[in-house]
């Protein structure tokens, strides 16, 4: 009897797909929409698991585009903590689709916000930010001009990139009332102050992600019109949730958003791309465990593994020598990078207010 399913390929089947399968390397498990060569020009942003995908990139000889390069005489270490070479741009964490939304269109505006400076005791730090000067800055006017420089190169880099990659962290954010803006961390935890009347938790739904994409997708196509989007989604819980729920059903809602969203959008988006990574860490076929003790973390081995099936499905080979040819000047060269390999994410700073235990009797 001939069905829609009497000639499917082997992936489209559990058994075969997985069960039965050689998930070290999972084959067939993701064939790119989106390609990306040693010569495409890559732009990234998202959340702290972001950055292994830039560096995974970066060692295989992708060019990876940087907006804002660290002083030549920095530390690698010292650069990683005022949010140099974590992304394309020193936009430091950008954990929800709509805060990449508001970037996008901060950029196209030409100026910054000026609601965009915090105060940090007697110091001043960009709200949206606000980890990429530790020590903060002077005054209101530095965070500004600190701005203005970072949107006008941010917008030429983007200039450049023919794919850019989000990866998806969070669906719970802080929006200020009064602007409209969501802030990467509460008001009160990395500088301002927390106001009740003003500053109100939101939950983004399904739809709301779906119509971020679009919006993202809109704005990136202004800078190139043929720029591509390839979304993956980060399998690192959250740190905390002010949602009412558990954090742990609070972080399986999220991700479920996420995941629906991405997929939802790429199906009906020519030019989009989806990179299980969620589901390379956190499925139970696929392995591991994953994560280190605390449960959170992901470790090496489950980065290494993830970012090795990206690179193969993509045809590209990890430690791979640096492309010949002239770098842009917004581009990362082949600096040492020994010291920078710890990831920076602002969202840890609400451990800091957790009341827990020392140990479990």
């Amino acid at each position: 009897m001939t069905n829609p399913y009497a000639n499917l390929p082997p992936r489209a089947f559990w058994r075969s797909a997985v069960a039965q399968a050689d998930r070290l390397h999972f084959p067939d498990l993701y064939r790119p929409r989106v390609r990306i060569g040693a010569q495409t020009r890559v732009a990234t942003a998202g959340s702290c698991f972001a950055q292994h995908i830039a560096r995974a990139l970066r060692g295989a000889g992708v060019r990876v585009l940087d907006a804002e390069p660290p002083p030549r005489a920095m530390a690698a270490g010292t650069a990683a903590n005022h949010g140099y070479g974590l992304f394309s741009g020193r936009y430091a964490n950008i954990y929800t689709a709509r805060q990449l939304r508001q970037l996008l269109d901060e950029i196209i505006a030409g100026r910054p916000d000026p609601s965009c400076v915090w105060r940090r005791g007697d110091r001043f730090v960009d709200a949206f930010r606000p980890t990429v000067e530790p020590e903060g800055l002077d005054s209101a006017e530095e965070v500004l001009m600190h701005r203005d420089y970072h949107l006008e190169r941010t917008s030429r880099m983007l200039m450049g990139a023919d794919v850019f990659v989000f990866t998806l962290g969070l669906t719970e954010a802080w929006e200020d009332s009064v602007t409209g803006r969501v802030h990467p961390v509460c008001p009160g935890v990395a500088g301002g102050v927390f106001d009740p009347a003003r500053h109100r938790l939101v939950i983004f739904r399904t739809a709301e992600v779906a119509a971020d994409l679009a919006a993202i997708l809109d704005r990136l196509r202004r800078f190139n019109p043929d720029m591509t989007l390839l979304l993956t989604v980060s399998p690192v819980p959250l740190t905390a949730t002010a949602s009412g729920d558990h954090v742990l059903s609070a972080t399986g809602w999220s991700k479920a958003v996420l995941r629906a969203a991405a997929g939802e959008f790429v199906a009906a988006t020519p030019g989009t791309d989806y990179f299980p990574s969620l589901e390379l860490v956190t499925h139970p076929a696929a392995g591991g465990p994953w994560f280190e003790p605390n449960l959170r973390q992901v470790s090496a081995a489950g980065v290494d593994r993830v970012m090795r099936l990206f690179l193969e499905a993509q045809g590209l080979a990890p430690d791979a020598a640096l492309p010949d040819g002239p770098e842009e000047p917004w581009s990362m060269g082949p600096e040492d990078r020994e010291g920078a390999d710890a990831l920076v994410c602002e969202d840890v700073l609400l451990e800091a207010f957790g009341r827990c235990p020392d140990r479990v009797a």
